[in-house]
């Protein structure tokens, strides 16, 4: 439990506004609010919400959120083709509310685009540029770490069609190892460990394979103690929950070992957070497996 909680502690980016949760504004900020009061608090990242949503937002945090002792963290989601609009809502926002946008989030798909994110916004805020993972990431890669940037990745949607290949995730992830850049992952990582499972949370929706935010967190471990490629995708193919270990002193999965005193050090300077629609089912699903 000790190192399940240091390996999910603030890693879960709460995105109740996006499929296929789609919750309207004031649940998703009631719900998070509800989230930080509760048992399983210290697993809960950031809020995540578009800057197009922001005033819709601010209202619904003036008038459903209870603040407490509690703080928001909170990142944005911006248009990188109206980014200096979108960043200066950002820090008006900011200037107005108890709450602080500290992190946003943009998509980019060619060496410049991630120059002009780079150039446009301050550097008082965390910067998650989104990019593609065919053809090979690492020339968008090594821009995002020399502009001082961190990466994004999508593992997943509600089609099949939207999740990368083991191949391709593990690429970027071994790339955003050797260049020392920080990411993080979202789309599709609401369950412990990968598996087949319904896409959207209707009922005779399409059913497909999904990656387990365990599987890419232990991935990232793997890269991040130099294992191979091989065993990179190996990690991330795996769907045997009981593969992965949990003890006082570190995460074992197969062969590999993951010291506990490491594993700080692999989510401050590898991978950061990863997003879900749901708070509640990842927390569900590691309890049903016994985990947590």
């Amino acid at each position: 439990m000790t190192m399940l909680r240091t390996l999910l502690i603030h890693a879960v980016d709460y995105a109740g506004l996006f499929p296929p949760a789609k919750l309207d504004m004031e649940t998703a900020v009631r719900n998070y609010a509800s989230y930080q009061e509760g048992e399983h608090s210290w697993a809960l990242g950031r809020f995540i919400v578009p800057v197009s949503g922001l005033v819709e937002f601010e209202h619904a945090l003036n008038t459903t959120a209870r603040w407490g002792d509690n703080t928001w963290r909170i990142s944005a989601l911006a248009d990188a083709d109206a980014l200096d609009r979108d960043v200066a809502a950002i820090f008006g926002f900011n200037k107005r509310q108890q709450a602080i946008i500290d992190t946003i989030e943009l998509k980019a798909s060619t060496v410049d685009g991630v120059k002009v994110i780079s150039r446009s916004v301050p550097s008082v805020l965390t910067t998650y540029v989104e990019i593609p993972l065919d053809p090979d990431p690492a020339p968008l890669i090594a821009v995002i770490r020399s502009s001082g940037l961190c990466a994004k990745v999508r593992t997943g949607g509600i089609t099949s069609g939207a999740f990368p290949s083991s191949r391709n995730l593990a690429r970027f992830i071994q790339a955003c190892t050797s260049s020392r850049v920080r990411f993080k992952a979202t789309a599709g990582l609401h369950h412990p460990v990968r598996g087949e499972y319904h896409l959207t949370y209707e009922t005779e929706s399409e059913t497909g394979t999904m990656y387990g935010f365990l599987n890419v967190l232990v991935a990232s471990g793997v890269a991040y103690a130099h294992g191979s490629m091989s065993d990179i995708v190996a990690a991330l193919e795996e769907r045997t929950p009981g593969a992965f270990r949990f003890d006082d002193d570190g995460i074992t999965w197969g062969t590999f070992r993951l010291d506990g005193r490491r594993i700080p050090h692999l989510r401050s300077e590898l991978v950061n957070a990863f997003g879900s629609c749901s708070f509640t089912e990842p927390i569900n699903d590691l309890k049903s497996l016994k985990i947590l």
